[in-house]
C-alpha cells in the first residue's frame, strides 16, 4: 500500500469518525437543553455545525488523491 493509498484510507476514516461525533454532540445539545442548560446546548449546536463543515475539507482531500 502506498503512502497516498494510506492517506485515502485515513481520510475515510476521520471523515466517518468526524460523522460520529457530530451525532453525539447533537445528542449531548438535546441532553443539555433538557437539563436548561440553553447556552451550553447552543455551544454544543455550534460544535456540531462547525464540524460538519469540516465533510468539505475531506471531499476535497479525497479528491486530490
Amino acid at each position: 500500500m502506498t503512502e497516498l493509498e494510506k492517506l485515502k484510507h485515513l481520510l475515510q476514516h476521520w471523515m466517518e469518525h468526524n460523522e460520529a461525533h457530530i451525532t453525539t454532540y447533537k445528542e449531548w445539545a438535546m441532553k443539555a437543553e433538557s437539563l436548561g442548560e440553553k447556552e451550553l446546548a447552543e455551544i454544543l449546536g455550534r460544535i456540531a455545525t462547525e464540524s460538519k463543515k469540516l465533510e468539505g475539507l475531506f471531499n476535497k482531500a479525497l479528491q486530490r488523491i
